[in-house]
């Protein structure tokens, strides 16, 4: 099974020890994502859920942290930025929830099967290591374009799945995640496929050994280890692992790995003059694949849709032996932006909300101090802030209802979710949405907040981060409206909204 991070251990393994007050398989997280099946456990603090989201009726997996609050800050970090960004070759991340004493990442779950795995039973190809590298950079290309930095760049989180696609999982966003670190982890990646070893691994925490070294205790390269390495991609490999030696960005190392996809015959024959041997990837991968139309093998499914993307050429053709059928949809061409990748069919969508159309809704009681800053609520940035003064008492100190988000999304869209992320976790709130824009203003407000109608169940205590639910019915106007405020740490009571996302189909 793939869904599997270093250090996890299987069920069938090592005896797992469970953090008292993590949830029970069948327990639904949040009124939506039931637990079918607890994977794993790693050194973290972290354990690996296989679930079902049982509005979507669609597998996920769930990523736990026990405890969550600051402990958890790091994790969740990582997950929302990760959120925005829709790649091909990167893991898609659905929700993070911080419920104080636990915190939880919900993510896409791959079917398919880990590079570590795949390498237990031989080193790849060139062409087929090259594939692999090039998907996982361009990932972490697409963020470092945000300015995130991956951080977890391994054999167990590569993974190869049963649809041929290369996935890069789990980003964590920690001290030591650079783009420096991410950049060092590719080139292990490529050792590990061309050789089956992970360079620096250490005993014990690793399944892939550590890498070959010699009399002195220096990393062999990969031509050291196994023949038929090309030499200029196994230069490549020794510069990226030479810490003395300055890196290219992801971008500059997508677009070089992309120019080795057209090696030539000579340079892809192994140690017997022959063409590269795809025996070793297909007998791993076919151990956990699903069956497969007659003629076709995994190695069709990823290097066709993998090499002849990097090279685009007849040489890849000739690499394959079998190019992808005209059906098989493509990936990204090496060097495309994350705003250009393609978005699957029915797949929720993040919606860019014009922060002209956002505005804050105070009914009477207040003394509209309080309406300014709701751009902050959409502007991508969850430290900026919409904050209320500070009360008394919970109840905005018996002057008014509540107060709220109003949202104008431009057009009737069909809502599939709206997530709210909070400075302070605690407050009461629900989700409104109605069919006109009544204006701003103390009575406006209020003929806003009688007229527009709940969406599903009010929250109470909500979390840090909060989803709620879409209408059933296509929508234009939302609100997002908070009843009770939270307790802060230094006394009195307030809500902070840093960022609210709505998704759409």
């Amino acid at each position: 099974m793939a869904e599997l991070d270093e250090g996890l251990q299987a069920s069938g393994g090592i005896p797992q020890v469970l953090t008292f007050g993590t949830p029970s398989v069948g327990e639904i997280l949040a009124e939506r994502y039931q637990l079918e099946e607890h994977i794993g456990n790693d050194s973290l603090g972290r354990q690996l859920y296989r679930g079902i989201d049982v509005i979507l009726r669609r597998p996920v997996a769930v990523v736990l942290r026990h405890p969550g609050g600051g402990s958890a800050k790091e994790m969740l970090a990582a997950a929302v930025a990760a959120s925005r960004i829709v790649h091909p070759h990167l893991v898609g991340v659905y929700d993070a929830i911080d419920e104080g004493h636990r915190a939880y990442v919900v993510r896409e779950w791959v079917d398919g099967i880990a590079l570590r795995d795949i390498v237990a039973s031989g080193p790849l190809d060139a062409g087929r290591s090259v594939a692999i590298a090039w998907a996982v950079t361009d990932a972490v290309a697409a963020l470092h374009g945000t300015g995130m930095a991956h951080g977890n760049v391994h054999p167990g989180t590569v993974l190869v799945a049963h649809d041929g696609r290369v996935v890069l999982t789990d980003a964590r966003a920690d001290d030591g995640a650079t783009p420096e670190t991410d950049i060092r982890s590719i080139g292990a990646i490529l050792y590990c496929a061309l050789t089956g070893y992970w360079p620096h691994a250490e005993a014990g925490s690793y399944s892939v050994p550590d890498g070959v070294r010699d009399s002195s205790g220096a990393l062999q390269t990969p031509r050291q280890v196994r023949a038929g390495v090309p030499a200029h991609l196994d230069s490549l490999v020794a510069d990226l692992l030479n810490p003395d030696l300055p890196l290219p960005s992801a971008e500059s190392l997508a677009g070089e790995l992309a120019s080795f996809g057209s090696f030539d015959e000579e340079e892809m024959a192994g140690e017997e003059g022959g063409r590269v041997d795809f025996d070793a990837f297909d007998s791993a991968a076919a151990s956990t694949a699903p069956p497969k139309p007659a003629g076709r093998k995994l190695a069709v499914g990823v290097v066709g849709l993998l090499v002849l993307a990097l090279a685009g050429t007849l040489a890849a053709a000739r690499v394959l032996g079998d190019p992808a059928p005209p059906e098989t949809p493509a990936t990204t061409p090496p060097g495309a932006s994350a705003s250009q990748q393609a978005q699957p069919p029915g797949q929720p969508v993040e919606l860019k909300i014009d922060p002209s159309k956002v505005r804050i809704v105070d009914p009477p009681g207040g003394s509209r101090s309080e309406v300014k800053d709701a751009a902050n609520t959409v502007d991508g940035d969850p430290s900026t802030v919409w904050k209320t003064e500070r009360y008394t008492r919970a109840d905005f100190g018996g002057k008014k209802p509540g107060m709220g988000v109003w949202i104008d999304l431009g057009e009737p869209k069909k809502v599939v979710s709206v997530q709210v992320m909070l400075q302070t976790p605690g407050a009461d709130g629900e989700l409104r949405t109605g069919t006109a824009d009544l204006g701003s203003g103390s009575s406006q407000d209020a003929a806003t907040v009688a007229q527009y109608t709940v969406v599903g169940q009010p929250r109470q205590s909500m979390s840090s981060t909060t989803l709620f639910n879409g209408p059933e019915q296509k929508t234009q106007y939302l609100l997002v409206w908070i009843t009770k405020l939270p307790k802060e740490n230094s006394g009195g009571y307030r809500v902070a909204i840093g960022e609210i996302t709505v998704r759409v189909q």
